[in-house]
C-alpha cells in the first residue's frame, strides 16, 4: 500500500537532523525537464504561473541554479511546509518512522515527477497544472506521460496489497496515468459539519490529508481495511457515505478561533 501526497509551494530549507537522504528515482527525467525551465525568461515564468515580480524573479533564479548532480539537497518530506505538511509534521517523526515512510509514501512533483520522503530536493516551484512546452507536449501531464504510473507500479511490486491511498489533490493525481497504473485506488474525503450540513473545506482537507498520512506512518498501516479506523482531530468514518474505492470522514467544524489557529 502506498500513500500518495501532493507537494507544497512553501518550502523550508533550514538544517535539521535527518536520516541518510536518497536521490529521486526519476532524476534523469527531471534533469531533462530542467533544460527547458532553465531557459524560461522571468516574464514567461510570471505569465505561466501568475506570480508577482518578486516571486517570478525568485523562481527564475531557482531554475537557473538547479543542478541535477547536486547532492546537498534536503529530504522532500522535511522541506515541503504547506498545510498538508503541517498536518504531517514530519520533523517530529522518529527515524524509524521516516525510514518506514520511505517505502510507503510517495509525493507527486511537477519537477521531479515522483518523490520518496527522503529524496533530496532543491528549491523550486513548478505546479503540475502548469502549461509548459516540451518535446513531449504542451503540459507537464504530457511530459510525465506514463512515467509516474510506472514508478508507482515498481514501488508496489513488493507490497502485499497493490493499493494507492490517494491523499493528493486532483491537479496532481491527474498526472498518474490510470491506464498504466496497476493498482486499486482509494480516494479519501474529509468533511466539516455545521448547521446540519456536511461539506469539505479546502484548508481543513489539506491538513487532514497530512494528519492521515502521519497516522498511517505512526501506526504502520499497510492494510487498506484498517483505514476506516482513522480518528484523529475528531474525524470519524462515515460508512454510509463510503465505498470500497472512496472513504469519507467527517467531524464537527472547528470554532472560528481554532480555525484561525489551524491556518
Amino acid at each position: 500500500m502506498l500513500v500518495l501526497l501532493s507537494p507544497a509551494k512553501l518550502m523550508n530549507f533550514d538544517d535539521v537532523a535527518t536520516p541518510t537522504p536518497t536521490q529521486p528515482e526519476l532524476l534523469d527525467r527531471a534533469a531533462t525537464l530542467s533544460k527547458t525551465t532553465r531557459n524560461l525568461t522571468k516574464t514567461k515564468i510570471q505569465q505561466m504561473m501568475g506570480l508577482s515580480d518578486d516571486l517570478a524573479q525568485l523562481n527564475y533564479e531557482r531554475f537557473r541554479a538547479f543542478d541535477p548532480e547536486n547532492t546537498h539537497g534536503k529530504p522532500a518530506v522535511l522541506t515541503f511546509a504547506g498545510d498538508v505538511y503541517r498536518g504531517l509534521d514530519a520533523t517530529s517523526l522518529d527515524e524509524d518512522s521516516l525510514n518506514w515512510s520511505q517505502d510507503h509514501v510517495r509525493i507527486l512533483s511537477g519537477l521531479y515527477g515522483l518523490l520518496r520522503p527522503l529524496d533530496q530536493i532543491q528549491p523550486y516551484r513548478l505546479e503540475m497544472g502548469t502549461k509548459i512546452k516540451t518535446r513531449r507536449g504542451e503540459t507537464l501531464y504530457d511530459y510525465w506521460g506514463s512515467d509516474i504510473a510506472r514508478a508507482l507500479n515498481a514501488a508496489l511490486e513488493t507490497s502485499p496489497t497493490r493499493t494507492i491511498v490517494n491523499l493528493a489533490s486532483n491537479e496532481y493525481f491527474k498526472a498518474v496515468d490510470k491506464k498504466t497504473l496497476k493498482a486499486d485506488i482509494i480516494d479519501v474525503a474529509f468533511k466539516e459539519e455545521k448547521d446540519g450540513k456536511s461539506r469539505p473545506l479546502f484548508m481543513f482537507t489539506k491538513q487532514a490529508r497530512g494528519k492521515m498520512a502521519r497516522w498511517i506512518i505512526e501506526n504502520r498501516i499497510d492494510d487498506p481495511a484498517k483505514l476506516s479506523e482513522f480518528n484523529v482531530d475528531g474525524y470519524r468514518f462515515v460508512k454510509s457515505a463510503s465505498s470500497e474505492t472512496r472513504l469519507e470522514f467527517s467531524r464537527p467544524q472547528p470554532a472560528p478561533k481554532a480555525a484561525q489557529k489551524a491556518a
